[in-house]
């Protein structure tokens, strides 16, 4: 079976303060779908988007998109409550391995994620991507033997404790795309300006 991939996007941005994050909108899409978008044109197998139970406006940045929608009851506990709901969805359908990724991060590109696809071995350690100067980042991929270890995460720590006993191999990608996640009203400001087209 192919490697699945995860977007997550079952988080409540309260540092948006009132916005949602993932429905910003980047040449004229919200975050969200872009990112979908991006992962489906990487051609790496299926993907699967996690939701919280309550924002319709998300499910239907995805509409017309062939992703599975991995809706999280429980996504207030925090993230691991995400990682759980993809884990388990990629060892239903039987997948070599788990690519996981927040929805939030802009500077991702169908290249990133293809090569990092490319980069997996199911017989291998997981992988991470870091930034240009080596800060690590996301995505990050599991191989399948991991997976049943994702149910007995907690809370908001994500699966640190996971890569602590299964150190990852590091995978750089260009400039900040691993790192560039955009939480704040500020933040996107910030970088809106410096993705304007030249006047």
């Amino acid at each position: 079976m192919a490697l699945a991939v995860a977007l997550l996007a079952a988080g409540r941005a309260r540092r948006m303060r009132g916005r949602d994050k993932l429905l910003e909108e980047i040449d004229g899409a919200p975050l969200l779908r872009r990112m979908a978008e991006r992962v489906l044109a990487a051609g790496i197998g299926p993907v699967a988007v996690t939701l919280p139970p309550d924002h319709p406006a998300r499910e239907a940045a995805l509409d017309g998109l062939p992703v599975t929608r991995l809706v999280v009851a429980d996504a207030d506990e925090g993230l691991a409550a995400s990682l759980r709901a993809a884990a388990d969805w990629a060892q239903r359908i039987g997948a070599a391995g788990l690519m996981l990724c927040p929805a939030d991060l802009p500077e991702l590109t169908s290249e990133d994620f293809a090569g990092m696809a490319g980069a997996f071995d199911p017989e291998g350690p997981p992988l991470r991507a870091t930034a240009g100067d080596g800060s690590p980042g996301h995505p990050v991929v599991f191989p399948a033997r991991l997976l049943a270890g994702f149910a007995t995460l907690s809370g908001d720590l994500g699966a640190r404790g996971l890569l602590a006993a299964h150190p990852p191999r590091l995978i750089g990608l260009p400039e900040a795309h691993a790192t560039t996640d955009l939480d704040t009203p500020e933040d996107w400001a910030r970088w809106r300006r410096r993705h304007a087209p030249p006047a």
